[in-house]
């Protein structure tokens, strides 16, 4: 397959040295924002919701572990605003007429989600499994089933596609976002950089596939987002998912939640922080959700210097800002569409080179995440504890009655942050002892103060979600001996008390 691929920039930085410079030069142009309208999550789940949205008859071609050959398909844009048009690509194998049933999610009285539109039927046909490309790139052609121009009321939100094959019932889901421009108070950055990397569609070929390992954590190896997403494929077995990425595991608990709650949230991409630092200072705080491994160069200084203008950020996530990664364009040279890795963010410790000697192999190491996050992954990053207290006198405990030593069951997990950087004003507010792979670490979750009365909380977990709301059909997960336990008033409480402040803060200024 032949295919035209710019080469690694040159920009990137391979040491931690020199980044104070490359964030100088990231100045934001001015931009233009459409105006705040505070009420439109509170009136949206005021509209009729349903649990049809969930899938209940799917399968996984055992021979490939993690696909739905059965009906499968992906979407053109990972984000999309409305007015412009999303084409949706679908195989059914055996062939067979299909619908296509489109969901937003949030909360609407509990169900989860409300039915947008029903396409349909649809001639479905067998679409060709892609060629090996370049750095074992799986990246498919398919021709659009349907091309669908976003309405203008289809606000911003994670939007489900449900396709259901007619000669069998066989559904699956297909997942993309709908972004706006609109002044808010919070941005949800959905993880979908990671979603994408742990993708093994169609059988062993997500960024930890090299032919040879079925865990490698090196360069070389590069992952698409033309292609259906297959099963998840890590910690947790979740065939109810089949299409939908990692949001459903890590990240629709909290936005069932902040949409329960009333929040006013605009939803991006990870590739939208990457390709729009400007968009954004449109909001007063931005949300790092779940499992946000992978990101950008790019990222890294949009966030930070969106902090230095007085946004909030909170990373209520874990393994954080660890892999670097670039992006590549497809087959057509639309941006954005492919990622591979570089290297990680900081330094590696030698622990790291033994688990993983591959990662010797990296040109490139990127500025250390715990600069911008307050803390983040070190060795053995893998898992699980309770999440405890250590300061009890910090406003984010207020009215959860929480003293120093009390510890909310299982939340750490499965990989968390630690090592706090020395950050001015910087506080530890949890932390405990990780036991894993016969190692003990230390895990800390931090807060530390910006410039314009903003803040930057880090939980230091991948679970946080779990602890604020358990949507129709969520599994609770369990890995390295922890286990969650759901919701809990004092999760609830300390993500109140922050984005409470969060909200009362100035906010960015504008460039």
């Amino acid at each position: 397959m032949s295919t035209q691929h710019p080469t690694r920039r040159d920009m990137l930085v391979q040491t931690t040295t020199g980044v104070t410079g490359a964030l100088a030069s990231c100045a934001f142009a001015g931009t233009l924002f459409t105006p705040a309208t505070t009420d439109t999550i509170r009136a949206e789940n005021e509209r009729p919701g349903t649990t049809e949205w969930l899938l209940t008859n799917t399968r996984v071609d055992p021979k490939t572990r993690y696909r739905c050959p059965w009906i499968e398909g992906y979407c053109s844009h990972t984000s999309i605003r409305a007015g412009e048009t999303l084409d949706i690509m679908v195989s059914t194998n055996p062939p067979s007429p299909f619908v296509l049933d489109i969901y937003r999610l949030g909360y609407y009285g509990g169900t989860g989600g409300r039915h947008m539109v029903r396409l349909g039927p649809l001639p479905g046909k067998t679409q060709p499994d892609p060629d090996i490309g370049i750095e074992r790139l799986r990246e498919c052609r398919w021709e659009p089933s349907f091309s669908l121009t976003i309405p203008k009321d289809w606000i911003s939100g994670v939007y489900l596609g449900k396709l259901t094959a007619e000669k069998e019932g066989v559904q699956s889901y297909l997942i993309f976002i709908v972004r706006d421009d609109r002044r808010c108070d919070f941005l949800f950055q959905c993880s979908d950089t990671t979603w994408n990397a742990y993708n093994r569609w169609p059988s062993q070929w997500a960024l930890y596939d090299n032919g040879v390992k079925e865990w490698y954590w090196g360069p070389h190896v590069r992952v698409s987002w033309e292609r259906p997403y297959g099963k998840y494929c890590q910690i947790l077995d979740a065939p109810l998912s089949q299409g939908s990425g990692e949001f459903l595991l890590w990240e629709f608990p909290l936005a069932f939640w902040m949409e329960q709650e009333g929040y006013d949230v605009s939803y991006i991409s990870n590739v939208d922080t990457h390709a729009d630092g400007p968009g954004l200072l449109r909001a007063k705080a931005l949300v790092s959700v779940g499992h946000d491994e992978y990101w950008t160069l790019d990222m890294y200084q949009h966030v930070q210097r969106a902090i230095q203008q007085g946004l909030n950020v909170a990373f209520l996530s874990g393994n954080t800002c660890y892999g670097l990664v670039e992006f590549y364009p497809n087959y057509k040279g639309r941006p954005h569409r492919a990622l591979a890795r570089l290297g990680v963010f900081g330094p590696l410790s030698d622990l790291d080179y033994r688990a993983f000697p591959e990662m010797r192999s990296f040109k490139h190491q990127g500025p250390d995440a715990a600069r911008l996050m307050g803390a983040a992954s070190v060795f053995p990053v893998t898992g699980g504890a309770d999440w405890i207290c250590v300061n009890e006198k910090h406003w984010l405990f207020a009215g959860t009655g929480m003293k120093n030593g009390d510890g909310i069951p299982g939340l750490v997990g499965w990989e968390w942050h630690g090592n706090p950087a020395p950050l001015p004003g910087l506080e530890v507010v949890a932390s405990g002892t990780i036991k894993s792979r016969n190692v003990e670490a230390t895990y800390t979750a931090t807060i530390y103060p910006g410039p314009r009365g903003n803040y930057v909380f880090n939980a230091a977990t991948i679970w946080w979600s779990d602890g604020l709301s358990a949507p129709p059909g969520y599994k609770h997960p369990s890995a390295h001996g922890a286990h969650p336990k759901g919701p809990d008033p004092r999760v609830q409480r300390i993500t109140k008390n922050l984005f409470e402040r969060f909200r009362a803060s100035p906010g960015p200024l504008p460039s």
